[in-house]
């Protein structure tokens, strides 16, 4: 069996943390091998981006990190407080520990900056939500990664991605590392799950 911790924040994004929660859940059901994903959270109750609320079946103080193969981090907004969570130690101390171990680490949008600000992605291609102006490029450029202008970014072990609607695929391509692409492929299948057109994976978010 192969265990993935999803660490939210306070103010995530729902359709985020969904991709995960229905790839992986759809995965131990249905895959060739069995998939635990358990929610983890810093606090007791989670507001998310668009006001649900939601309660972390485990909080990260009362996690062994040892147990786990896998993290995946969904991303949030700045006006729910994403970041004050999504940037404190003992969130990147946790994306820290995964790094450290070589192991999967997948994030969706904005979390990206959480992997940078971990220290973990300095020479590495990554990518973040991107608008013209620049804003969060330049936050992660500035933690040493370098950007890539792509939906969806895999160097080594670290999956970054552009926004939420990057997540499923996001989902899908943690469940190519963790079992087989053919178990990946299978699993979408079954799920009824259209794979973008190949050229969606070379678009630019800013036109050039």
């Amino acid at each position: 069996m192969k265990r993935v911790m999803m660490l939210l924040a306070n103010g995530v994004e729902p359709l985020e943390m969904a991709a995960f929660t229905d790839v992986l859940g759809w995965a131990n059901l249905v895959g060739d091998e069995a998939i635990e994903l358990l929610d983890v959270g810093l606090r007791q109750q989670i507001k998310t981006t668009f006001g649900l609320s939601l309660c972390p079946n485990y909080l990260l103080p009362d996690i062994d990190l040892n147990e786990f193969d896998a993290l995946a981090i969904p991303g949030g907004f700045e006006p729910s407080g994403f970041y004050d969570e999504a940037l404190s130690e003992p969130f990147l101390n946790a994306i820290r520990h995964f790094a450290a171990q070589d192991q999967c680490i997948a994030s969706v949008c904005v979390s990206s900056l959480c992997l940078g600000e971990a220290g973990i992605l300095e020479k590495r291609n990554a990518t973040i939500y991107h608008q013209v102006g620049g804003r969060r490029r330049k936050q992660l450029e500035d933690t040493g990664a370098l950007f890539v202008d792509r939906p969806i970014v895999v160097d080594g072990q670290m999956i970054t991605s552009t926004g939420p609607g990057t997540a499923i695929e996001v989902a899908f391509e943690l469940l190519t590392k963790l079992t087989s692409k053919e178990n990946a492929d299978q699993v979408k299948a079954r799920m009824r799950m259209p794979t973008p057109m190949p050229q969606w994976f070379h678009t630019a978010q800013v036109p050039q």
